[in-house]
């Protein structure tokens, strides 16, 4: 069964945001919190019947107007137009009659039930584009994984083909060194026999 639906506020950076939820905790994932603002007290259930209005009308999708505003709740606000400074510093407050004990305005069991189940449907569209973005991350990963893996092993084939190659090199050096050193050897030998000869045969 649905859960039923509170209205709940708070400010984040330029802007106020409004969410129509079932818990603080949904609340504070919709809007991205990453610290319970309910007990920094920077959060708090609504009871204006015009926010809980707008709220109930777009159930799970979070609202904005410029932060310190008291313009309507809209899925996509303006910024606040006084950020630069180019305006009054200092504004009056409007004087507002104190509010009688604000109590939230009921909505009837099929509306009530309509904004839970319109919220539930946000959460799953949220979880599912959520679980989208995951998938194409470590789809991503595995393809550099791959690539990396396979310019790894194209790097480890070249370099042993380049060690048996140096190897190959190596080897015939050593042969053609050994072939020098033979040719030597043998060619002192003929020389020096050579030469006794020539000394015979001056004599």
């Amino acid at each position: 069964m649905a859960r039923k639906l509170k209205t709940y506020q708070t400010s984040l950076g330029f802007y106020d945001l409004a969410i129509a939820a079932p818990s603080m905790k949904a609340a504070l994932e919709a809007w991205g919190a990453g610290s319970n603002l309910f007990h920094q007290g920077v959060a708090k259930e609504s009871g204006d019947p015009e926010v809980v209005a707008a709220t109930m009308s777009k159930p799970g999708i979070v609202l904005r107007r410029p932060v310190g505003s008291d313009g309507p709740f809209r899925e996509h606000a303006d910024l606040p137009t006084d950020l630069a400074g180019d305006g009054p510093k200092y504004r009056p407050k409007k004087t507002l009659a104190k509010p009688k004990e604000q109590v939230p305005r009921t909505t009837d069991n099929e509306a009530a039930r309509k904004a839970a189940l319109a919220f539930e449907r946000e959460q799953r569209r949220r979880e599912n584009q959520r679980r989208k973005e995951e998938a194409a991350k470590e789809k991503q990963r595995q393809r550099r994984e791959q690539a990396t893996a396979k310019a790894q092993a194209a790097l480890e084939k070249s370099e042993r083909e380049h060690h048996k190659r140096v190897a190959t090199i190596e080897a015939a050096r050593d042969a053609l060194e050994k072939k020098s050193e033979a040719e030597d050897a043998r060619w002192a030998k003929e020389k020096e026999e050579l030469e006794m000869a020539l000394r015979r045969a001056r004599e």
